[in-house]
């Protein structure tokens, strides 16, 4: 076997097993993401308190449950949002699996969901897992507005 062969496939060997520990250490980070360490400038709703808390200005609320994972990818991204934007806008949180009835009304029947109110009217939806950048674009546009 030519021995430039030979270091290809050693180096292709060397990728897998890089990624392999990547994704690796990545699934375990999401598989123990704590909602616990969500920023402190969220807000928590819950089916009393949801519509007088988005009811003025601009709120992004992300609804999502505990057993989600999906939802573990998305909270550290609205955690970040939060951290960066609560002077400018609501952030906010519901969990669906202790507050059903405001997730029913609002048709939420997949998880992240993460919806922008204006003056407690949605005006934008995002379902399944946002980048930061993608949510941060839909705030700055409705900020405009």
């Amino acid at each position: 076997m030519p021995t430039y062969l030979i270091i290809i496939l050693s180096v292709i060997g060397i990728i897998a097993i890089v990624f392999g520990i990547m994704i690796f250490r990545f699934k375990k980070k999401i598989t123990n993401y704590d909602f616990k360490n969500d920023s402190k400038k969220i807000i928590i709703l819950n089916d009393n308190t949801f519509y007088h808390k988005i009811s003025n200005d601009i709120a992004l609320v992300d609804f999502w449950a505990e057993w989600c994972q999906p939802c573990k990818i998305q909270s550290p991204i609205v955690s970040e949002i939060a951290e960066e934007m609560s002077d400018k806008i609501k952030i906010c949180k519901l969990d669906v699996e202790k507050n059903k009835k405001v997730p029913s009304k609002l048709n939420i029947r997949n998880i992240p969901t993460v919806i922008l109110f204006k003056n407690g009217k949605e005006v934008e939806r995002f379902v399944g897992i946002k980048t930061k950048n993608t949510l941060k674009k839909s705030i700055s546009k409705h900020l405009t507005i």
